[in-house]
């Protein structure tokens, strides 16, 4: 699920949603600032032993890795990917799975068919790695089997 879900809760773009209509640009940044604001609270609330609450990802972010990196990304202002209702890529940026360790994440960097993302996804992804880490995320770059790079993504102290 993605920005501009229709449910009427806050849900982080992972990449796989729909494109956000640019009307509603303000509102979605607002309600990411909020979003953000929320989590350091909840980080501030649940740390043992104090310190700065963006160093280390509270306990359910280390259970939903996927939204948790979705919204830092988002938050640090790196574009999201997008699909139309059939699943075609629309627009180029990150998109956010599961990784294959439980508690990790994958960000890929993907875009439309032709739209020359193997050209910019060492550069793009490259930028998400300080927006990851300011939250409390280490980011691995990685070369895939194809030759596609990717993040992988683990809380920090993992």
């Amino acid at each position: 699920m993605g920005a501009g879900s229709g449910s009427g809760v806050f849900e982080a773009a992972t990449g796989d949603g729909p494109p956000l209509p640019p009307a509603e640009a303000e509102q979605r940044s607002r309600e990411i600032r909020a979003a953000v604001d929320g989590l350091l609270q909840i980080r501030r609330l649940t740390l043992c032993q104090g310190g700065d609450p963006r160093a280390v990802p509270a306990e359910w972010e280390r259970r939903r890795p996927v939204r948790a990196v979705a919204l830092a990304l988002e938050s640090g202002g790196i574009t999201p990917s997008s699909v139309d209702a059939a699943g075609a890529r629309l627009s180029t940026g990150y998109r956010v799975g599961a990784g294959e360790r439980p508690g990790t994440a994958v960000v890929e960097w993907l875009g439309p068919p032709g739209a020359g993302v193997a050209q910019e996804e060492a550069a793009a992804l490259g930028a998400c790695v300080p927006v990851l880490e300011r939250l409390g995320w280490d980011a691995l770059l990685y070369r895939g089997p194809r030759g596609c790079r990717f993040l992988e993504v683990e809380p920090m102290g993992s």
